[in-house]
């Protein structure tokens, strides 16, 4: 009989190593499966669309060939006359701008029907189709984002960034805020309380997350700093691994007022000196509060050396019926 073999940690390690390659093999397959589809489906709304215009074909045309493919190839799903009808709209909506299809390859179908439904200019479609790839978003996701118009809210936040950080950077951190935040999963009443904010916030953090956006993780609430033997908290601090730099966040149920500024200001200053290590970047400060005059906020910030911005939070309450509709429940929620 033959001895058992030693389960170490390196062997676990192993196992775990094995484990992740295979699920990248898979999920490259997946894609090339995908893209092909979607490659095909692109070819298939081309050769309607220039048939139709060369052949002086009507609308009837589809009809048709949703008939005959249907006999010659009956094994095949995805022929019906609304699915044909999308591969043509697809490749009106996109044309043969040639890096447009390759990106779109790399979405599943329901998201690009979902899109062509959606959205009625390409540049706004590209923006959601690159979030959708950045954030592997599902459809409910993405529905979601679109309700809530998130490409007329991010990149457009208050803020001294200009100024305080690298030109490098720029871009990239611009991308990573918003001017609003729709805290769409709270209940809260009119009168609550920062606390109350904070509270349901964490209650709800997998939300939250999801609402900041790419590469944030949460560190804490409530958390503790020690400047000159004296206690401070901050509301929220966040890691952004994209940006490698802490996030401090001050949750304020209240007008944006200037004072705000040398509160985080100074909660930024504790973080860079006494948290931060040598391989990240300087801490960036965003105040989210209830309401807020830009003008006071460009004032507010003109003589901060240190990276902020200033964004407004929105309630469920507060969204336009036709908008809160469209919203995903808790259940669909739970299951992303």
């Amino acid at each position: 009989m033959s001895a058992r073999f030693p389960i170490s940690n390196e062997y676990r390690d192993f196992i775990r190593e094995l484990k992740l390659s295979i699920q990248q093999a898979k999920h490259r397959a997946l894609r090339s499966v995908n893209g092909e589809l979607i490659w095909l489906y692109f070819a298939i709304g081309k050769q309607i669309v220039e048939k139709q215009k060369s052949s002086n074909w009507g609308d009837k045309l589809i009809e048709q060939i949703e008939t005959d493919l249907r006999q010659e190839l009956p094994e095949m799903t995805g022929l019906s006359r609304r699915n044909l009808n999308y591969m043509r709209n697809m490749y009106l909506f996109f044309g043969e701008v040639e890096f447009v299809p390759q990106a779109v390859a790399q979405i599943p179908w329901g998201h690009i029907r979902l899109i062509l439904d959606k959205i009625k200019d390409r540049e706004t479609a590209e923006f959601y189709i690159r979030k959708t790839i950045e954030n592997a978003w599902s459809r409910v996701i993405l529905e979601h984002q679109i309700e809530l118009n998130l490409h007329t809210r991010q990149g457009k936040l208050l803020s001294n960034f200009d100024a305080t950080v690298d030109t490098r950077d720029i871009s990239l951190i611009r991308e990573s805020f918003k001017e609003s935040y729709i805290l769409d999963f709270l209940d809260l009443a009119e009168n609550a309380k920062e606390r109350d904010l904070e509270k349901a916030l964490i209650e709800n953090i997998s939300h939250f997350i999801l609402e900041l956006g790419k590469g944030f993780a949460f560190v804490g609430k409530q958390y503790r700093l020690t400047v000159g033997g004296q206690e401070f908290f901050i509301d929220l601090l966040f890691y952004n691994y994209s940006l490698r730099r802490f996030v401090v966040i001050e949750l304020k149920t209240t007008e944006f007022r200037p004072e705000y500024v040398g509160q985080i200001g100074f909660y930024i200053t504790a973080v860079d000196r006494n948290i931060k290590g040598e391989e990240d970047r300087p801490t960036i400060g965003l105040i989210i509060c209830k309401d807020q005059n830009s003008t006071v906020v460009e004032y507010a910030l003109a003589n901060s050396s240190q990276p902020m911005g200033v964004a407004e939070y929105r309630l469920l309450s507060e969204l336009p019926e036709d908008v809160r509709k469209y919203l995903p429940t808790e259940e669909e929620l739970r299951s992303l």
